[in-house]
């Protein structure tokens, strides 16, 4: 039998996206910006760490506000990303930045077929100020932006948010309400822990069952102390 070399390579790890939609609209200045932008820079450490030679998390980010929506860090693996800061200004172009995240989805030479199903984290703290409901529809209803997993933070207004529950209907999760800025932190961790337990598990394409109360700190410590996963 022939010496084949190529069966002694290690496979390359598939990606797991994560893309966070990030509103940085002007009524998002002060304490709730200082705090989110801390709060992503807390996930990405953790997120340095969770993944196995299998899965390889992938994190980028879309920001809407003044100027519209810029892709302000490109999907990459995590471990070559520092931290990262946003400012915040001007109106809330939301739906611009749905459509720009599900061109991104769509586009299989970013994010290839192999790799496992994407999550989509949204926050924002009011409504949307430019036409959202085409955008909104067509990522919830058509192509593979229809299959991610999906999560939303409503930042000092109502968990019945019409759009943020907009955008997670056909799921099981909920609106997550941060009434303060000090929040945030525990709502990002809950989708850090979410994320890497699916990193970890042997079907990460699986969704994790919805909490009944996720953004507390006893379910998330229940969560990490269940999968051996220090927080």
């Amino acid at each position: 039998m022939a010496f084949d070399p190529s069966k002694y390579t290690v496979a390359k790890a598939r990606p797991l996206p994560v893309i966070l939609l990030l509103d940085r609209s002007g009524s998002m200045s002060g304490e709730k910006i200082s705090t989110l932008n801390s709060a992503v820079n807390d996930m990405i450490q953790s997120f340095k760490t969770a993944g196995q030679g299998e899965v390889e998390i992938n994190l980028g980010i879309i920001s809407f506000g003044d100027g519209g929506a810029s892709y302000d860090l490109q999907l990459q693996p995590v471990a070559g990303i520092s931290n990262m800061s946003l400012q915040a200004n001007g109106g809330t172009p939301m739906g611009m930045a749905l459509r720009m995240a599900k061109d991104l989805i769509e586009d299989k030479e970013i994010i290839p077929s192999k790799g496992y199903r994407p999550a989509v984290v949204l926050v924002s703290d009011g409504a949307p100020n430019d036409s959202w409901e085409e955008p909104m529809n067509a990522f919830i209803s058509d192509g593979r932006s229809s299959k991610c997993e999906r999560f939303a933070m409503a930042i000092g207004t109502s968990q019945e948010d019409p759009v943020l529950n907009k955008f997670l209907s056909g799921t099981e999760n909920k609106v997550f309400l941060a009434s303060d800025a000090s929040k945030i932190r525990d709502f990002f961790k809950f989708v850090t822990m979410s994320v890497s337990v699916r990193s970890r598990s042997q079907n990460p394409n699986a969704l994790l069952p919805a909490a009944s109360n996720p953004t507390s700190m006893t379910a998330i410590e229940d969560m990490a102390k269940e999968f051996g996963i220090d927080l």
